[in-house]
């Protein structure tokens, strides 16, 4: 995947993401646990937003990231979205180990074992994915850039 197919691809997750969390906040009153709904609507947003900055970094400043290092971008972006669909879901189930101010907050006592682990491997992954995606980004912006058509050539070249 090239950097302009990948920054592309991020740029339109992110907008989706964002229509999506404007959209779920219409449903945040009438969730069980309007709370944990906040929290989704949250996510989304905010997510789609940093997506929409790092598709516009990677597209409009020069840097020498990747294609491997896109990749690991658009993965996060894939786990992002499980992530802010299991708060969703989360608005139904109630869950209290993941997101514990949250929960305590709203005085839930726990959902099934089950759906805990899944909000919890969905925020690990994600999380994770986020982390590695933002720090591959800041490695390919400090690396010199030159004008040069050998050294752009080279550009593409390097990754993780």
């Amino acid at each position: 995947m090239n950097v302009r197919g990948g920054g592309r691809q991020i740029l339109i997750h992110g907008a989706v993401m964002v229509l999506s969390g404007l959209v779920w906040g219409l449903v945040v009153p009438d969730t069980p646990h309007p709370r944990l709904a906040l929290g989704a609507h949250i996510q989304f947003v905010s997510n789609g937003m940093l997506f929409i900055i790092l598709a516009t970094t990677l597209l409009a400043l020069p840097h020498r990231v990747g294609p491997n290092s896109i990749w690991v971008m658009v993965l996060a972006v894939w786990l992002t979205w499980a992530m802010a669909l299991s708060e969703v879901a989360n608005s139904w189930c109630g869950t209290t180990q993941t997101l514990p101010i949250a929960a305590r907050q709203a005085g839930f006592a726990g959902a099934e074992s089950w759906q805990e682990l899944v909000v919890r491997l969905t925020h690990m992954g994600a999380g994770l994915a986020l982390i590695i995606a933002w720090a591959l980004l800041v490695i390919g912006l400090r690396k010199p850039v030159s004008s040069s058509g050998a050294d752009a050539q080279s550009r593409t070249s390097v990754s993780l």
